[in-house]
């Protein structure tokens, strides 16, 4: 038997690249950078320690989402 269709999006469906970095730029949130950097802070400390800044990434980023889907 002949094969059949390839299983996937049709042909021409691409998911389109994603933006310049300079765009990026615009989009971003000050409260989430500090987060983040605060994770990334966190491997330099004890587990313990990290675990408190972890949570407080976590507090910080819960709030800021929520504050955006109020927005």
């Amino acid at each position: 038997p002949a094969p059949g269709p390839r299983p996937g999006p049709p042909p021409g469906a691409r998911p389109a690249p994603p933006p310049p970095a300079e765009d990026l730029e615009d989009a971003r949130h000050p409260a989430v950078d500090a987060a983040v950097q605060a994770m990334i802070n966190a491997a330099a400390l004890s587990p313990a320690d990290q675990i408190a800044e972890y949570e407080a990434a976590y507090e910080t980023l819960r709030e800021t989402l929520a504050t955006i889907d109020q927005a």
